[in-house]
């Protein structure tokens, strides 16, 4: 096997799941850390307002870049086909189609970001003294949102053949640089919000330098090549086939949360405030869990370019007991030393108080929503994107909107932080039940002429 790459076709495969995963996990973690010293400096040095502004354009951001994250996905779904199957043209074909796309992403959500964050913010009814802040934040923010898609695409790509190793590290450097920017752009030069934007942009800027590097110093099929940066019709068709429905998966989860971020701000700062703190520390929890269901959706697409069905007939049980222990023991943790973690973001009692009920809420059972990802990523590592978004859409989103608008805003006992929150475990629970009855379909469907030859 060669050095940064893992073959998932071959071995144990928990151990090669393991192997993918952990590093993803690390650098995810790295990550969120490196995002949490946002809202932790902005909280601490510039106030409760400005950590509402940050904390709040969270999930509006993810609903406007997760069509293009999509894509990504899409991107290591069909890198992962080619890898398994030895192919080194399709390979070449999708990088380069890959990084053109991603350069263009930027630019689109560069203009939907700048010029319309006010409109957006104002229709989530965000505060009055909250809405400046967090205008200025976005604007930020995504005139440099071009290098973060340049980054999420070449990533993607090597998440394609299992190296997951150099990522962690460019991530550590970044992260680094971003928390460092962060206490002297607010600190000394009280940049507050602005300067917490900026050296995020910054941040990702390295990360996507770095990342193009060492593109383009690959031996293999996976090398940039600048001179044959095009779009190719064919793997463009199947990188969207695959990621626009994961994309819109992501959008309308987003929109979900976009609608309960809007019903969390009708109860004022303070619980604006704890609720984003309580996310954000809420978030560990869930990227360790994606970092396995990531893995899940390399395992699949290689193993599927290989023709080894055998090994994606195992991979469920193996993938569900995993996630399973490992979203009880972290979010539980998380539970239980949730006060102590809060005061890390503010010194504020009843900001804390408001976390707690957030993460309490969530993160007992969190485990149910990596099992509902890794089962929706196995599906879409097998080629089918379209049907876990449709699944989702009505599951994880529409149980959560309908509650929304029925019980929590018509019903006075119900209009609360619990009743809010607890539409998350329930509906993971539901979404994962119907994907687990979508796979065994897909499975007898697509794969019933090939395990009869073999039998």
């Amino acid at each position: 096997m060669k050095k940064n790459q893992i073959d998932m076709t071959e071995g144990s495969i928990a151990a090669k799941l393991i192997a993918f995963s952990v590093p993803l996990i690390i650098s995810s973690i790295l990550q969120l850390l490196f995002n949490a010293a946002d809202i932790i400096v902005v909280g601490r040095f510039a106030g409760d307002n400005s950590l509402a502004a940050v904390g709040s354009t969270a999930s509006l951001i993810h609903m406007l870049v997760n069509l293009f994250t999509g894509l990504a996905t899409g991107t290591t779904v069909v890198a992962a086909n080619y890898f398994g199957a030895r192919d080194k043209d399709g390979l070449h074909d999708t990088v380069h189609t890959s990084m053109v796309v991603s350069v263009w992403s930027g630019i689109i959500l560069t203009v939907v970001g700048i010029f319309g964050a006010k409109r957006i913010l104002l229709m989530m009814g965000s505060p009055v003294e909250v809405l400046p802040l967090a205008q200025l934040y976005l604007k930020v923010y995504f005139a440099g949102i071009t290098a973060s898609m340049v980054y999420n695409f070449g990533s993607a790509l090597l998440r394609a053949k299992g190296d997951t190793q150099r990522p962690l590290v460019i991530l550590l450097i970044a992260g680094v640089i971003n928390v460092v920017l962060n206490l002297v752009f607010v600190i000394p030069f009280h940049m507050d919000v602005a300067g917490v934007a900026l050296a995020t942009v910054l941040s990702q800027l390295f990360a996507a330098v770095v990342v193009v590097v060492i593109l383009l110093r690959e031996s293999d099929g996976f090398q940039l090549n600048l001179k044959d940066l095009k779009i190719n019709r064919t793997i463009f068709s199947r990188i969207v086939r695959i990621g626009v429905p994961a994309g819109v998966q992501g959008i309308l989860f987003s929109f979900s949360n976009v609608i309960i971020q809007s019903s969390v701000n009708s109860f004022g700062p303070v619980v604006i405030a704890g609720n984003s703190a309580g996310s954000n520390i809420e978030g560990f929890v869930w990227t360790s869990m994606n970092g396995l269901s990531q893995g899940v959706m390399t395992f699949a697409g290689q193993n599927l370019g290989a023709g080894k069905i055998e090994r994606i007939r195992k991979l469920p049980l193996i993938s569900q007991i995993m996630v399973i222990v490992e979203g009880l023991v972290l979010g539980n943790i998380v539970v239980h030393f949730s006060p102590v973690l809060l005061s890390l973001y503010t010194r504020n009692p009843e900001v804390i108080a408001e976390g707690v009920i957030r993460i309490r809420m969530v993160c007992t059972l969190y485990c149910l929503c990596g099992m509902m990802d890794c089962m929706a990523n196995m599906i879409r590592g097998l080629g089918h994107s379209l049907l876990p978004m449709i699944v989702t859409i009505f599951g994880a989103c529409g149980l959560r909107l309908l509650w929304i608008f029925t019980g929590f805003r018509f019903v006075e006992k119900f209009h609360s932080m619990n009743s809010l929150l607890a539409t998350y475990p329930v509906s993971w629970f539901a979404t994962w039940s119907t994907l687990v009855v979508c796979f065994v379909i897909i499975y007898k469907k697509e794969f019933k002429n090939k395990i009869s030859g073999e039998a």
